[in-house]
This record gives C-alpha cells, sequence and structure tokens, in this order.
C-alpha cells in the first residue's frame, strides 16, 4: 500500500477510544468543569492529542515511538498517572478536542501566535527550529555542483512572487506565508489544503507540487528518506514550539512548564530529540517494511496473525500486541521457564497443540490461537462479555486459569464483581502475592506473582490501543 493511500485511510484512534472532537467550537470553561491538574490526577490519566508521523507518533517493529510520544509518557511518569494517546493530523479537529474537554493537552510542535494566544495557553518552549522551503532539486542533481543545484532553487525569499506553495490548513505555515506576502510586498500563491506537512513534503518529493513549507527539524528527517528533496531556504526567524493546554488550566500548566524547564537540560531529552531529529538511522527506519506509515504492516507475519486471529474472533491487532510481548515477534525466543516460539508456549502446552520450537511460525501462531481459545471457552460461563472476557483470557494465558479462577474467587468473596477485571478482580490477583490471600481457604492454586501478570494485561492492551490508533484494520482477504 503506498504511503499516501496508508496515511489517508490511517484515521483517529486514542488509547481506549477517540471520543469525537467536533462539538461545538464555541464552547467555554468554567473552573469548575475544567480538567486541571487536580482532576487529571484524581483520574490518574493525562488524555494528550498528538498526530502521526515520522518523528511524533508511530509503530516500528511492533513498538510505539515518537518524539511527542516519548515525552508525553515521561511526563506521565513524572505525574505517576497513565497516559492515553489521542489520535489527529486535522488541526482544526485537534483545537477542538482540547477546546472541548476532549483531551488535556495538545502534544504538536505548536508555534505560539497571538491568534492562538487569545484561544488557549501554551507551556514553556519544548524545543526550537525554524520554518523552511521544501522544493524539489533539478532533474540530474546528483552529476551537478552546489553552484549549480542552487542557482535552479528558490533561495531568496523575493523569489516567491507568484509561486504556488502548498501548505496545511490552520497551521502556523499558513500564517507565515501571509506575513512574508506582506513582507515581499508581493502577492505569494498560497493554497492550504488539509494534508499534514509530512504528506505535503512527500507530495513534493513526488513531483505533484513543487513548493510546501515545513518546521526545519521534521524538513531535515524527510530529505534522508527523499535526496531529491532541498530544505535549505529559511522562511522565519527560530522559533519556540510549545505545547497547549485550555485557559484556565493553571495547575497543569504550572506543573508542565516546571517540569520542562528541568527535563529540557536532562541527557535524557538529549537522547530523545537526537534519536528523532538527528540520527542518521531516520531514513533506514521509515523505508523499512515495518515502519507502519509507510508499510501497514505490525510484523513480518502479519499474514498468520490475521488468519488466525479470525479464527478466535479477536482483532488481528491484538494478537500482534501479544505475540510482540511475548517474544518481539521472534520465533526463536525462549525464556527462563522454557516457554518458546513466538507465543511462548509452555512445552507441555505446545506438545498438546502439536508445536515444537522447531515449528514454523504460521504453525506456533495456530498453536497459540487454539489455546486462546481453549482459555476463552474457560471462561465463557464465568465472564458472559467477549469484550471483558479478552482481559481474562489475556492474564491465563500468561499465569495459567487457575491462579485466575482464584481471583474471580476472592473477587466475589470479599463483595467486588467478578466478572470485571479492572479495579475488581485485577485487585484480587496483585492480592495473590499475600499469604492472607493465597492461604484463603477457597484459595486453590496458591502464591501467584499478581504484578507481573497484572502489568502483562495493561501493557498488551495498551499497545493494542497504539496499534489501533495508527494501523487499519486490514482484514485478510478471503482467497
Amino acid at each position: 500500500m503506498s504511503r499516501v493511500l496508508f496515511l489517508l485511510l490511517v484515521m483517529t484512534g486514542l488509547m481506549v477510544t477517540l471520543t469525537s472532537c467536533k462539538s461545538d467550537p464555541e464552547r467555554t470553561f468554567s473552573k469548575r468543569d475544567l480538567n486541571d491538574l487536580p482532576q487529571i490526577l484524581e483520574q490518574g490519566r493525562l488524555i494528550a492529542i498528538t498526530d502521526y508521523n515520522s518523528t511524533n507518533y508511530f509503530i516500528y517493529r511492533g513498538q510505539p515511538m515518537g518524539y511527542q510520544y516519548e515525552l508525553l509518557q515521561d511526563l506521565a511518569d513524572h505525574l505517576n498517572i497513565k497516559l492515553e494517546v489521542v489520535v489527529s493530523n486535522d488541526l482544526e479537529e485537534t483545537f477542538n478536542c482540547l477546546r472541548m474537554g476532549d483531551c488535556d493537552l495538545i502534544a504538536l510542535n505548536l508555534t505560539i501566535t497571538r491568534e492562538r494566544k487569545k484561544k488557549f495557553d501554551f507551556t514553556v518552549p519544548h524545543s526550537q527550529t525554524r520554518q523552511v522551503l521544501v522544493q524539489r532539486k533539478p532533474e540530474g542533481w546528483e552529476k551537478m555542483t552546489e553552484s549549480q543545484i542552487d542557482r535552479s532553487l528558490i533561495r531568496n525569499q523575493l523569489d516567491l512572487e507568484n509561486k504556488k506553495v502548498y501548505v496545511q490548513q490552520n497551521s502556523a505555515y499558513y500564517n507565515r506565508m501571509l506575513n512574508l506576502e506582506e513582507e515581499i510586498g508581493d502577492t505569494i500563491d498560497i493554497i492550504d489544503v488539509p494534508e499534514d506537512a509530512e504528506t505535503l513534503i512527500m507530495m513534493v518529493a513526488d513531483s505533484q507540487i513543487d513548493y510546501t513549507v515545513a518546521d526545519e527539524n521534521i524538513a531535515l528527517v524527510n530529505q534522508t528518506y527523499y535526496p531529491n528533496l532541498d530544505v535549505k531556504t529559511a522562511v522565519s526567524f527560530p522559533q519556540n514550539l510549545a505545547w497547549a493546554v485550555n485557559t484556565g488550566a493553571d495547575e497543569l500548566r504550572k506543573e508542565i512548564n516546571g517540569w520542562l524547564e528541568v527535563y529540557r537540560k536532562s541527557t535524557r531529552y538529549a537522547v530523545i530529540y537526537n534519536k528523532y531529529f538527528k540520527n542518521n538511522r531516520s531514513a533506514s527506519i521509515m523505508k523499512s517494511d515495518l515502519f507502519t506509515l509507510s508499510s501497514g504492516t505490525i510484523s513480518n507475519y502479519d499474514v498468520y496473525i490475521k488468519q488466525y486471529s479470525r479464527e478466535i474472533g479477536w482483532d488481528w491487532r491484538l494478537l500482534a500486541s501479544l505475540i510482540y510481548q511475548e517474544s518481539r515477534f521472534n520465533p526463536a525466543a525462549s525464556s527462563w521457564a522454557g516457554a518458546r516460539g513466538l507465543m511462548q508456549l509452555m512445552p507441555s502446552t505446545a506438545r498438546r497443540f502439536g508445536v515444537s520450537s522447531k515449528s514454523p511460525a504460521s504453525e506456533q501462531i495456530r498453536a497459540g490461537t487454539e489455546f486462546i481459545k481453549w482459555l476463552d471457552n474457560r471462561f465463557a460461563e464465568e465472564i458472559p462479555d467477549p469484550e471483558e472476557r479478552i482481559k481474562f483470557v489475556l492474564a491465563a494465558y500468561n499465569v495459567g486459569p487457575g491462579h485466575i479462577f482464584d481471583a474471580i474467587t476472592l473477587t466475589e468473596k470479599n463483595g467486588m464483581d467478578p466478572t470485571l477485571w479492572h479495579d475488581n478482580v485485577e485487585v484480587y490477583l496483585l492480592k495473590k502475592s499475600d499469604p492472607k490471600y493465597y492461604r484463603d481457604e477457597d484459595v486453590k492454586y496458591g502464591y501467584a506473582r499478581g504484578r507481573e501478570t497484572y502489568n502483562f494485561v495493561y501493557q498488551v492492551m495498551e499497545r493494542y490501543e497504539h496499534y489501533k490508533n495508527l494501523i487499519e484494520d486490514q482484514p485478510l482477504q478471503d482467497s
């Protein structure tokens, strides 16, 4: 699938579910209904909206990555709460999402303008860049000298007179082009379109358009992928890039500012920034079949994952997340306990379902899904909701069904809901490392490392939500 088509197909999502951000744009908040830091901490989650591209948020080799994603994860860790990511590449929708209270924070490379400051508050800068003109080098540029290339390109902003420049709607690039038009005292044919900066960069490289404008750091990353592009011509002074919060979310803004002031001076921040904006491996990542924005794939085994997930009624991206958690898609993986292969089946389970460590990947996935189906049948009576049952099956896959049935028993015995995982059965699974609970007369399977299984379920489900954010469902086509 072409990168353009994939970018058009991949739409909104979030770590749990993306709510609509296109409600009444005129709604304003009172101090009472605004989600400020105390409410966020009480809820135990930070909801941030960002965009999907080759730097901010993407999936590579099954793992969620990105400059904004890693900064947000570190902020959530600092606050000791969970992170939920909302995805949108539409700036109007993004601003509405914050305005309507569907998210707490816009985590983008936002320039701070007078117009935007009327509607939102901004954090201290997380980085700095300048805007550059993205244009195509001339035919045969590989055999030209640098001065020959320069003579065929726009190097003076005055030469943008009557040139057609495509920029993203509602972006700082559009406003900058309007200002530049005034500064040069002549007309620039500014075409504002819904496509984001990276899509427009690709369109320049593919000769669909001649000019666009982008942040220099993003343009340089994309130039490694499209060497026929030139991004040397600046069209702005250096600009601070920041995050946005709702006006009135003063405690949240102050907390983020205090954290950013320290964080930006840290080695950790330098490593993250360099990884995404100064790493020569960017081009190889973007060209990889496992870079989701260009390929739409998660692993080399997607065909088998789609085939066998259909047989158990699971979303293939959920099964992919489980396999990543178990083996990082390594068919030769082995654990200290003797589990082997993509699905990390224990030897007795593998024999039961007819595979060995030498079986091909397709057979390993087939056996793993048969085991999942067996577990699902075990819990069908106790947990009638199939969506809720997934968490119980994941837990049982990790620690065995006996410990999960014990946790169900303890949950019911202590007056909580034995059919719900979150804040109910998971609580008593965690307690199964406490003698008071694993020695209970109704517990049959004794001690369990509940924290390990709790984390397993959470991480599989969290990664699944990232996959849904960025990867189209794309079910296997019937032959």
